[in-house]
């Protein structure tokens, strides 16, 4: 060996030994064990989820409306890391929020909206309004984004910390009772990205489905606008044309035809402006109908019948008739690979502990109404095979549900044997009821993200579901026309009117521990 070759191997060893071996990563924990740092970092974010939950109820806002609370949720979001885009598909109010890079691309969404009439003091068993006459969540919409940004923050910690590879997106159901938006969020490309959409509902009960649910039905919402002529009521009645008779006459046609049509369709309207005064003959009037059936093919059939007699009153007044397609929404069909996988986590997770305060509100609401005395499910609901659908209320995220495997998972923060749309259904809304079953759902929809993060095979099974057996032969097709656009302006003069009042309420977290608290209701009030 020459002096060349023993300085070059001295070297060689020198620098071999000088330099540290590079550390294998950490090996990453088994899914299960992922699980369970979940649900341990979910209940570490109890306050943070009964905070957001008590905040947007505070804020109760209409459809297209959400300022305040879009405001406050995308800050939030912003805050933690999230890129945030908002005013997306043309509304003020819309947004996403993305965190992560590469597939999977797991998407989020739940409502914020809140409907009219429903203001009410929360803890309270009997109608106790906050503002009188006021819109309220009176349909539980306020609790859904505390569900899944705590989830979204529990899984973007646990991916940083293993290197769990993955997209997380949130995206708020706006308006979603007008049923207007999410065929426009499916028309911008909003999901279409997405391998796994986990949706998130607010229940009495602890339950996921698949299929069609049994009381769903898909619809069209349409505004028909009729134009005519005025005149002198009394003076020179044969000089006008009445918008409102033919408003009369197309209603009073489609409940002659009511007899005639299938069982399973619902349909109803009511007339959003009938004239300015008696002594004029009304030039303008308008009525706003849903028309529900339990397939495309069926609704496309009932709309159609629907502006045959618009037209046909046109006629008979002598007056002009346009219409707008306000909303729509498919039938909703649910994935079964990934409800099969949401109702392993519904069953490990369990039913929230109920106190005997939360038991003694719901029977004392249940009471007041007149409702089935029973307090609150102590049960998670068992996954059952889809039943024949029969109609019923619809969700736009139908149309979510035909472009990528999705699931709702309804979760338990309300009080069982409600009406809906009611004041009764805002009672629990921001009490521990639905904090702690809040709390239960965003435990689940970790889990669930994480099954499809970490196992590839379940995605694929999931796609193969959805495009060999629910859409082999029915393909999406929207409602909406390339030219229909959201109509944001809706709700725009109730709020302006409310917001004011509404706003002396909003909650403050960083005084009150709870909204409980800042109201100074005692948990709970019932009727002596």
């Amino acid at each position: 060996m020459n002096r060349c070759t023993r300085t070059t191997l001295s070297l060689y060893l020198t620098l071999t030994m000088a330099v540290p071996a590079v550390p294998a990563p950490p090996q990453r924990p088994p899914l299960d064990q992922l699980k369970k740092e979940a649900v341990a970092e979910v209940d570490r974010l109890a306050t943070f989820t009964q905070q957001m939950v008590d905040q947007v109820f505070s804020f109760a806002e209409l459809g297209f409306q959400e300022y305040e609370t879009s405001r406050y949720l995308t800050g939030v979001l912003e805050k933690n890391g999230f890129r945030v885009e908002r005013g997306v598909a043309g509304m003020p109010t819309a947004w996403t929020a993305t965190w992560g890079s590469g597939k999977p691309v797991i998407a989020f969404i739940t409502d914020i909206d809140c409907i009219p009439l429903a203001s009410q003091k929360p803890g309270v068993a009997y109608h106790a309004p906050m503002v009188e006459g006021a819109p309220g969540h009176g349909e539980g919409h306020n609790s859904g984004m505390a569900v899944n940004v705590t989830a979204a923050f529990v899984l973007k910690k646990l991916m940083e910390k293993h290197r769990i590879a993955g997209t997380l997106k949130l995206v708020p159901g706006v308006a979603e009772e007008l049923v207007a938006t999410k065929a426009f969020f499916v028309r911008e490309g909003l999901f279409r990205d997405a391998d796994i959409v986990l949706g998130s509902h607010v229940d009495n009960e602890f339950a996921v489905n698949y299929g069609q649910p049994v009381n769903n039905s898909g619809l069209v919402s349409v505004q028909y606008f009729f134009h005519g002529r005025t005149a002198h009521s009394a003076g020179a009645p044969w000089s006008g044309r009445s918008a409102l008779d033919a408003v009369e006459l197309m209603n009073a046609g489609w409940n002659y035809r009511r007899e005639h049509l299938r069982t399973q369709h619902r349909s109803h309207y009511v007339i959003t402006n009938g004239g300015e005064q008696p002594n004029v003959v009304p030039s303008e009037a308008s009525v706003w109908y849903y028309f529900r059936e339990l397939d495309y093919k069926r609704i496309l059939e009932l709309y159609e019948l629907g502006n045959t007699m618009a037209d046909a009153a046109a006629m008979m007044t002598d007056t002009t008739v346009n219409r707008r397609l306000v909303g729509s929404a498919w039938p909703n069909h649910f994935n079964k690979v990934v409800a099969e996988t949401a109702q392993k986590n519904i069953e490990a997770v369990g039913m929230p502990q109920w106190s005997e305060a939360d038991h003694t509100l719901a029977r004392s609401l249940q009471k007041e109404i007149s409702a089935t005395v029973e307090g609150l499910k102590t049960k998670v609901t068992p996954l059952e095979a889809p039943r024949d659908p029969r109609g019923g209320g619809s969700d736009d995220v139908g149309d979510i549900s035909w472009n990528a495997p999705m699931i709702y998972l309804r979760y338990p923060a309300n009080i069982p044997n409600l009406p809906g749309h009611n004041w009764a259904n805002a009672v629990a809304m921001a009490t521990p009821i639905a904090h702690k079953g809040s709390t239960a759902g965003a435990k689940v929809m970790a889990m669930t993200a994480l099954d499809f993060l970490l196992t590839p095979e379940l995605v694929r099974q999931a796609w193969d579901y959805f495009r060999d057996l629910q859409t082999k032969e029915m393909k999406y097709a929207p409602f909406i026309a390339p030219s229909d656009q959201p109509p944001v302006e809706m709700n725009k003069e109730k709020m302006e009117k409310f917001a004011p009042q509404l706003k002396k309420f909003y909650y403050d977290p960083a005084k009150y521990k709870t909204y409980l608290e800042q109201l100074g209701i005692q948990y709970p009030t019932v009727r002596k």
